[in-house]
């Protein structure tokens, strides 16, 4: 039976202070994205107003990353989540048939998290279902790392909604969360849909069609280097476009957060070594 329009929520949980990122985000995602795929599209901010190409605006409120997450989760009728954030920039074209597909099933067998990015974090093993030449595989719990992670994931709701916990901050809730779902050894399942960073291919896949892919483009606050990779494909645009590009080239060349200002010289030691070896594992 196929999955009713409104069971599935993609939503993009936004920070207010990364504002400057939203219209890189909206161009990527309309240039790559279907909008006959069979969901309802949210781009959640805090407390800003802003328009986003197809997507409805909701707001949170202030506060910490996982109560903001707890109070949109709350407030959407939807059972599924396919959860993204504002500095995920897709780079190529999706494969509609493949999110019908996946919705369905999901919906079918109460499937509760759905990793769909390709990490070396992950260790897998094969299933003997497939959708559009991707496997469906297990994560092997033990051997991965990240069981809780904010990457492109479809989401059973109440089951996300069980992963966060009150005034965790995303660092924590990955770690804490990943360290909570090794307790619970949960069945969580992979496809390799998107390319995160350009990463390879981790199941063992039948030719699939239309792999699309995303690179984040934000780090510790400022543009990283992926960002480049954009602004070559805005600088061949229209003009709001060329314009865009060349704000993010001085944000890139200065180091500027995304709310325009210049990084804090003095930085806690111990706090920067601990957000680079984050950062190199999540990547």
């Amino acid at each position: 039976m196929p999955i009713a329009k409104n069971n599935v929520a993609l939503l993009v949980h936004a920070c207010d202070r990364y504002e400057f990122l939203y219209k890189g985000f909206d161009y990527a995602f309309s240039e790559n994205w279907d909008f006959k795929i069979p969901c309802n599209y949210y781009f959640a901010t805090e407390v800003k107003e802003v328009e986003v190409n197809g997507f409805r605006n909701i707001k949170s409120g202030e506060g910490e990353w996982a109560d903001r997450l707890i109070t949109l989760l709350t407030n959407l009728e939807e059972e599924y989540i396919l959860y993204f954030q504002e500095d995920m920039w897709l780079s190529k074209l999706v494969n509609p048939k493949f999110f019908t597909i996946l919705f369905e099933q999901a919906n079918k067998n109460g499937w509760q998290q759905v990793k769909l990015h390709s990490s070396s974090v992950y260790k897998t093993k094969e299933t003997a279902n497939f959708i559009e030449g991707f496997n469906i595989a297990a994560l092997d719990n033990v051997a991965s790392q990240f069981l809780m992670s904010h990457q492109i994931t479809l989401w059973r709701k109440d089951f996300l909604l069980a992963q966060l916990y009150k005034n965790e901050h995303p660092w924590r809730n990955e770690r804490k969360g990943t360290q909570r779902l090794k307790k619970l050894n949960p069945l969580i399942l992979h496809a390799d849909c998107f390319a995160e960073n350009g990463s390879d291919e981790i199941n063992n896949n039948k030719t699939p069609s239309e792999r699309s892919e995303y690179y984040a483009v934000s780090f510790n606050s400022t543009l990283n280097s992926n960002v480049v990779r954009f602004i070559e494909m805005l600088n061949s645009g229209n003009q709001s476009q060329k314009d865009y590009a060349t704000e993010l080239q001085k944000h890139y060349d200065n180091d500027l957060t995304h709310d325009g200002k210049e990084k804090p010289k003095k930085e806690d030691f111990f706090k920067k070594i601990k957000t680079y070896l984050w950062e190199k594992i999540r990547n």
